[in-house]
């Protein structure tokens, strides 16, 4: 169990600054294991309607897209500066036609029970003060048999851990970016309490496991 307490911050980075800084961070390396990981859990047999949850500047979709030319995202996030830059994206590599950004709560979606194929996620989790509200809407957005698969930061046992952390992955970036990936190691969640989460939704524990030094993965199909 992690003595680390957890520490909330802003649920939505919507100043152009932070977005600014965000999306000039390199993600690349952590982009790309994402894909990976996702088409690894994927079938040749799933649909094309994916839903990004969270998407920020739409950097995972434009790695998926990139990845596999036949998909059809929505990615949804809740901060319009973001969504600005990623609209931005999107069109630096022509990917209109593949990636549609909505400006969506991801605790309150619009969109019917079983919308989507897949449900993806990457690092919105530690943004929302009670995740069960997002997991519970991610879940029933997705097709009966989709594939969920949702990634986000761990907290850390301790402080010296986690400036370790950020000593080793943000060592050259900006005192802001920096400051940035410290508040969002902060506010994660722990293991236990992700596998705690998903089985309250009837999800073995098992399916959610520590996937690198700074993260945990949630893998599941909805039954």
């Amino acid at each position: 169990m992690t003595s680390l307490q957890r520490i909330l911050e802003p649920e939505v980075m919507d100043t152009l600054e932070e977005a600014c800084e965000y999306d000039s961070m390199d993600h690349s390396q952590v982009n790309e294991v994402f894909c990976n990981d996702f088409f690894a859990a994927r079938n040749l047999t799933d649909g094309v309607q994916i839903l990004d949850v969270g998407t920020g500047t739409a950097q995972i979709p434009i790695a998926m897209c990139k990845c596999n030319n036949g998909l059809k995202i929505t990615a949804i996030d809740l901060a319009e500066s973001m969504l600005t830059i990623g609209n931005k994206n999107i069109q630096t590599a022509r990917l209109e036609d593949s990636i549609t950004l909505v400006q969506v709560d991801s605790k309150k979606m619009p969109y019917p029970d079983e919308s989507f194929d897949q449900v993806v996620s990457n690092s919105i989790i530690h943004h929302i003060p009670n995740p069960v509200e997002c997991f519970k809407e991610m879940i029933r957005v997705t097709k009966k048999d989709g594939l969920l698969f949702i990634r986000d930061l761990l907290r850390p046992f301790s402080l010296v851990e986690l400036q370790n952390i950020v000593n080793l992955h943000a060592g050259d970036a900006t005192p802001k970016q920096k400051q940035l990936f410290t508040d969002s190691l902060h506010a994660s969640l722990s293991l236990a309490e992700v596998r705690e989460m998903v089985k309250q939704f009837g999800f073995e524990a098992f399916t959610v496991i520590q996937s690198s030094n700074r993260h945990w993965t949630f893998t599941a199909r909805k039954s």
